[in-house]
């Protein structure tokens, strides 16, 4: 089982530098080979997996027994969902990862797990928050007329110009209109619905 030690270093902009994050490992007892720093520019609003070097750490170079360390936790994820996905990545793969921002280091430690499972219900709680947001964004935009999705391809007067006055079988007019034959019935429905109730 490997037992190498990698230090992911990320800066979000070419004027800044990962020197002090370098000595920052350094100054918690770790022997940091140069060879084993990842260093990266890129936006902290980038998930974890999308960034180029993170992801070809993680994909080409760690292997179980390995230990990640990072100078902050806001390094392994755009937002708390993404650092917990991460982690859990990790994880899996059997990967240590320590996070020098946090009072317990190690995250495989009990302490580090209890870690895990706080930012895990904070994940949760983000995520419940998101789709509540959502939701009430629906329901203003509903309560403003506005249409909610995406908007159709077709119109149901379309559908029946196809269907009834060219003369088209469901599943052609389908295809001439590059919608599904479902779509079709369901459009056809509501120009009928329209028609008796004008």
């Amino acid at each position: 089982m490997s037992q190498r030690t990698y230090f992911y270093c990320r800066v979000s902009t070419t004027e800044q530098t990962t020197e002090n994050q370098k000595q920052a490992f350094k100054d918690k007892g770790y022997l940091v080979d140069d060879a084993f720093v990842v260093e990266e520019t890129v936006s902290g609003s980038i998930c974890a997996m999308q960034r180029v070097g993170f992801r070809a750490l993680v994909e080409h170079k760690l292997m179980k027994g390995d230990t990640l360390v990072v100078l902050k936790l806001d390094r392994l994820g755009r937002d708390n969902i993404d650092v917990q996905q991460t982690i859990q990545l990790l994880g899996d793969k059997g990967i240590n990862v320590h996070s020098l921002d946090l009072p317990t280091r190690d995250l495989t430690t009990s302490e580090g797990k209890l870690m895990l499972r706080m930012f895990t219900a904070f994940a949760e709680f983000e995520r419940d928050r998101i789709r509540e947001r959502t939701i009430e964004g629906q329901t203003r935009a509903k309560a403003q007329g506005k249409k909610i999705g995406r908007p159709s391809k077709v119109s149901p007067e379309k559908v029946a110009e196809y269907r009834l006055e060219r003369g088209l079988s469901i599943s052609k007019t389908a295809s001439a209109l590059n919608i599904s034959v479902p779509t079709v019935k369901r459009h056809l429905a509501t120009f009928r619905k329209a028609k008796m109730n004008p």
